[in-house]
């Protein structure tokens, strides 16, 4: 029989409640800088809050608002000023009566109604910008939901491989002890065994750190501070750069429209009504919308296109003293678009294939999100089962399996690498049933960022898949 004191102390090691969120709550860095947690719901709202795209939409917004109010302003009229039939056998102002000093100005309109289409279309293209803003702020929700999670994963992952790292440290020393005693049954490859384990989960805890590192520094960079009423401060790197580390509970994300999504509620033409809110199909509308102005406004070439004119003549008096008349101008021009065949026609043609291909970018992109949303539900439902089998099955099972072998190898009944073996396995497992919660929580994050509905008011186009 082996001796008690390694079976006692190796049950206290296996017993020992190892405090994990401890490991995650937070931990100085080699530089000796406290890291700060931060919690899923504080990164997306610094996320959200702190970027410069967002501002920079709004920016844009503004200027093709203004362009708006100037595309239905006419063009400046035009002013000439010149010398006519000036004689220059003397350059005398005088000595002919066609000699002149004219000024005229002239002014020409528009095509039909094209400045207040073109007014129109800039103002619906307006429209777009909030839109993509909302798509904006639901991806960088959806991003920054994945990059926590995986800093969340990967930090968690250590502080179970540590909780290991230690019991295995222990287990070492005692099968050394056990090893180097007379009446020890510990084989030297036991020893050797324990110490490679060691290793390993030391090699674990490296690639582990590395995924740490990689997903904070991935998180960092939606985090800087960026202060619209100071965009100079955002060019601050040093000042921004934040040592973070994500807080040790795995956040509850709930799934939208869970109802409609369960297989007995579950229609892809409902599904479809949902996506067709989504933020990013309303801007292929409004896109849409775009189009059919830039038909119209290609239609207006067929316009002639007007001008009026407008000049007056001095002229001096004759050498003899006599008055000549001033002679006032006034006119109209317009060009005449006989020749169609080969420009209006086909720029009308064009406008028309460019607006009905906007409507098959919208088809594609449903469908697209259709099998986004089916590839994440099917994978979300094997998570489900995957939890289920974990949480009430291999979890326990390995751990009976680590405390048989344990019980086995101190009735002299089993061997030390056994022992070791099922040690890894339960460890292995719950870190696979970890990775499970994560991996659910990101499928629910990505089928939420698809189901994302606007907040803009709902056009005509939006209401129906075959909208024209």
């Amino acid at each position: 029989m082996k001796h008690n004191y390694f079976f006692n102390f190796v049950l206290i090691a296996f017993a020992l409640p190892i405090n994990v969120a401890a490991e995650t709550s937070g931990y100085a860095t080699s530089d000796g800088k406290q890291r700060h947690t931060i919690s899923l719901e504080q990164a997306i709202q610094l996320a959200q809050k702190n970027d410069p795209w967002l501002h920079g939409n709004q920016l844009k917004q503004h200027a093709v608002e203004q362009s708006s109010i100037a595309a239905n302003t006419l063009p400046d009229p035009k002013v000439s000023i010149g010398m006519m039939n000036l004689p220059t056998d003397g350059w005398d102002f005088a000595q002919e009566g066609m000699t002149q000093f004219k000024v005229g100005v002239s002014q020409m309109f528009a095509r039909g109604d094209s400045l207040a289409i073109k007014s129109k279309q800039l103002k619906l293209s307006a429209t777009q910008f909030p839109l993509q803003r909302q798509d904006r702020k639901a991806k960088l929700q959806s991003n920054v939901t994945q990059l926590w999670l995986d800093a969340y994963l990967a930090q968690r992952t250590i502080a179970l491989i540590k909780q290991d790292r230690v019991l295995f440290e222990q287990i070492a020393e005692v099968a050394k002890a056990s090893y180097s005693s007379v009446v020890g049954k510990t084989r030297q490859q036991d020893v050797v065994r324990a110490q490679l384990e060691l290793i390993q989960l030391e090699d674990r805890l490296t690639v582990e750190q590395q995924k740490l590192e990689t997903a904070l520094a991935q998180l960092n960079e939606w985090l800087h501070i960026y202060d619209t009423s100071n965009p100079e401060l955002a060019y601050n790197f040093d000042n921004q750069s934040s040592i973070l580390t994500v807080s040790g509970e795995l956040p509850r994300l709930e799934l939208a429209y869970a109802q409609l999504l369960k297989p007995a509620n579950y229609s892809r033409n409902e599904l479809a009504k949902l996506l067709i809110n989504h933020p990013v199909n309303r801007a292929i509308d409004v896109k849409q919308q775009v189009s059919k102005q830039t038909i119209a406004l290609n239609k207006q070439q067929y316009q002639p296109q007007w001008g009026v004119n407008a000049s007056y003549g001095y002229r001096d008096d004759m050498p003899s003293g006599m008055s000549r008349a001033d002679l006032f101008s006034v006119g109209v021009t317009f060009d005449l678009p006989l020749f169609t065949e080969n420009k209006q026609d086909k720029q009308v043609a064009a406008a028309i294939a460019q607006s009905e291909a906007v409507k098959t970018d919208k088809l594609l992109m449903i469908k697209q999100m259709i099998s986004a949303v089916e590839k994440e539900l099917k994978q979300l439902n094997r998570l489900s089962d995957r939890q289920a089998l974990y949480a009430t099955q291999l979890l326990k099972q390995t751990h009976y399996q680590a405390e048989a072998a344990l019980t086995a190898y101190t009735n002299d009944d089993g061997d030390f690498a056994e022992v070791v073996r099922a040690r890894i396995a339960e460890l292995n497992a719950r870190i696979v049933a970890l990775k499970i919660d994560v991996d659910a929580l990101k499928s629910v994050s990505r089928i939420n960022y698809l189901l994302t509905q606007s907040t803009q008011p709902a056009t005509a186009q939006s209401h129906s898949l075959g909208a024209n």
